[in-house]
């Protein structure tokens, strides 16, 4: 496991308060483990002799070893763990303790995530995908939920996992000690393309967040560029609509993610694949070649000229 994704390595309070339970139980572990193999080399290569040198095994004999490594030994050591996690847990807010009002929603999709900024005034709400936002230096409560199966909701170096369950709704309590970027994922099976449900959380400075925050609640800009314009004429008329949303346009779907400041983005297909031209293009032709299972279908309709259009306005989405 690489420094990004390591729970060792945390880079917020939550992550922090697991990481130092999980050292001494890593340790624990390993000094567990060195004994055993110790006790089966010693096993392995002690004299070995005959019964006529030896007691017979009815006489009995060596109860005690069973008693101590049996059961006192793994007594201690998980009433130890026990009363080390219950103190963790302590310092973790509970459902009823948290926000009512989360700043951050997020709901679990096969196989995508969708982002839902909360605000005082309609005006303030805005949806994004796989990529969540938040500031340094403060916690920040997200709401959590699924609209088909379990998820999981695990940010490893910010926070344990958290699961997405039907029908009810968790919160999650997270916060950053620094600027970053943190991967994240689904920590549950949920199938096919469980391994490729992946997201971002992009921990900013307070000004650089509310400067984001300010940049996502508008609209799409205008297309002026001539491309660009052919583009969004094609997205419009295509079958785009049906599923994706643009904030200031006719489409307002949300079968699929919302694209309104699709280019602002790093990554597309839930943190799957890196978002450049070339990736833009075969995703558009031809999505489940790339995401087996992905819901997008191929959309292979588009001529060369008018697939270039589209890219170029979904390149354009700031």
């Amino acid at each position: 496991m690489n420094g990004a994704r390591s729970v060792l390595a945390p880079a917020g309070p939550a992550a922090r308060i697991l990481a130092e339970l999980g050292w001494p139980l890593l340790i624990a572990f390993m000094i567990a483990a060195a004994v055993m193999w110790a006790l089966i080399a010693w096993v392995a290569v002690r004299k070995r002799g005959t019964f006529d040198t030896h007691a017979p095994v009815e006489v009995g004999g060596g109860m005690a070893w069973v008693v101590v490594g049996g059961f006192v030994i793994p007594g201690i050591v998980f009433t130890a763990a026990f009363v080390a996690t219950i103190g963790v847990l302590r310092g973790f807010p509970l459902q009823h303790e948290q926000a009512l009002a989360p700043e951050i929603r997020v709901v679990g999709h096969q196989w995508w995530w969708q982002v839902e900024y909360r605000g005082a005034r309609l005006a303030d709400r805005f949806e994004t995908a796989n990529e969540i936002h938040i500031p340094t230096g403060r916690p920040i409560d997200i709401e959590l939920a699924t609209v088909d199966v379990i998820h999981s909701f695990w940010v490893p170096r910010l926070h344990g996992k958290v699961d997405l369950v039907p029908g009810l709704k968790n919160t999650i309590r997270i916060e950053a000690s620094e600027a970053g970027v943190y991967p994240g994922a689904c920590a549950e099976f949920c199938g096919l393309q469980h391994a490729g449900m992946r997201f971002q959380v992009v921990a900013e400075t307070p000004d650089e967040y509310q400067q984001w925050l300010e940049r996502q609640r508008r609209p799409a800009i205008a297309m002026t560029e001539p491309q660009a314009a052919r583009g969004e004429l094609i997205f419009m008329r295509s079958a785009c609509p049906m599923c994706h949303a643009v904030l200031g346009t006719s489409a307002l779907a949300t079968a699929g993610p919302d694209l309104t400041h699709l280019a602002t983005r790093s990554t597309i297909g839930a943190a799957w694949l890196p978002k450049d031209i070339a990736t833009l293009h075969a995703w558009v032709v031809n999505a489940p070649s790339l995401k087996p299972g992905t819901r997008m279908p191929a959309l292979t309709q588009f001529t060369g000229p008018e697939l270039h259009d589209l890219v170029a306005y979904l390149e354009a989405l700031q």
